[in-house]
């Protein structure tokens, strides 16, 4: 015999409404899927008696995806099969919605999916389920129409909304400007091109991909995820290097020390210096310091020109593809990096060895090197 389930309705905020059955439905349903659970020997009418029963137990339908590895409109159709036909909705004989779309209905689901730039899989079987009375039994269905539509699994890219693209062009022109009017000191090593910004190392940041059996996971030990190190790096445009010098957090102090520094490793060159807008780069510490620096000479003869980047667009400078390539190179050992002690020497070691020759290290014009 079926049982009749009593239920109560919630509003949700969606597209949908999620059913909550009552207390004692709730226990008896329990009680009956586990029975069945306990008698069926085949493992697949188990996982759909499972499934139902820990919806009826208050999981939520993604801790129910991610426990029995299953799909959101599975379960959305267990659930309705028990409630509509009981115990025998859930057996593999029992005839049930059917599994393919005619090839109008693909065709409509197709142009659907051109509608949107990105999807969740749960949408898609949410719109088979309860539009065209579907439901896959593998993922790889809804997989192969996402491929049709031309959609593919992506990992997403950061942008920053306030980003304005049209000074981010204004602000690349502007820069190419003053490389172009400079080359001749430039090429021959009177004026120093440098690149500036900050990286925050954390012990956090070591954990990467590693070739390990299938069956067991790779621990990697991380006392304290949060534990820093924040490094200032400035690239020289022209030779590709990194002057690279650690500091205990970014700030007009630390700033400073960093320019002394970087006067003293450029002789008796001048600095030509292209950086963010931070706020530590605009203080007043730092417009003093400049001003000490530069005297009352000519801007021509400044001995330290700083010229900031558009706001919100970290891509305009090339520095930020060092540090990814740093952190991408010390992620390969990642089970061998035994403290965060050794995690930095890893770091300082590549960025202190490496000569960096990628084509958006001279995006603002194409130099000759000093000869």
């Amino acid at each position: 015999m079926v049982k009749q389930h009593s239920q109560t309705a919630i509003p949700t905020v969606g597209v949908t409404t999620v059913i909550f059955p009552s207390e004692e439905t709730a226990l008896d349903a329990i009680a009956e899927l586990q029975e069945f659970i306990a008698l069926r020997p085949n493992a697949r009418e188990v996982r759909k008696a499972l499934a139902v029963k820990l919806v009826y137990q208050g999981y939520l339908y993604e801790e129910i995806q991610t426990i029995l590895d299953v799909s959101l409109g599975l379960i959305t159709g267990w659930k309705q099969a028990y409630e509509q036909y009981g115990i025998d909705g859930l057996r593999l004989d029992h005839k049930g919605k059917k599994s393919y779309l005619s090839s109008e209905q693909r065709e409509q689901v197709l142009s659907w999916l051109q509608t949107k730039d990105f999807w969740e899989l749960g949408e898609l079987e949410y719109k088979l389920a309860f539009e065209y009375d579907v439901i896959y039994e593998s993922k790889q269905s809804y997989y192969d129409l996402f491929n049709a539509a031309g959609i593919s699994w992506k990992k997403t890219t950061k942008v920053n909304p306030k980003g304005n693209p049209n000074a981010v062009a204004e602000k690349k022109k502007e820069l190419e400007t003053v490389l172009a009017d400079n080359r001749e000191e430039i090429e021959a090593g009177k004026l120093r091109v440098l690149l500036i910004d900050e990286c925050h190392l954390m012990w956090g940041d070591l954990s990467g991909y590693v070739w390990g059996r299938s069956d067991q996971e790779i621990a990697v030990p991380v006392v304290n995820e949060r534990e820093k190190q924040t490094y200032y790096g400035a690239v020289d445009y022209l030779e590709g290097e990194l002057i690279l010098k650690a500091y205990e957090a970014g700030n007009s102090k630390n700033t400073i020390d960093y320019l002394r520094y970087l006067l003293a490793e450029s002789k008796e060159q001048r600095l030509l210096i292209f950086w963010d807008g931070a706020s530590y780069h605009r203080s007043k510490e730092i417009q003093d310091f400049l001003s000490e620096v530069n005297q009352d000479l000519p801007t021509e003869e400044w001995k330290i020109h700083c010229v900031r980047f558009a706001p919100n667009c970290p891509t305009q400078n090339p520095i930020e593809d060092i540090w990814l390539q740093a952190k991408t190179w010390v992620r390969r050992f990642c089970a061998l990096i035994p403290t965060f002690l050794h995690l930095k020497w890893m770091e300082e070691w590549f960025i202190r060895h490496t000569t960096f020759d990628f084509a958006t290290l001279q995006m603002y014009g194409v130099f000759s090197k000093i000869k």
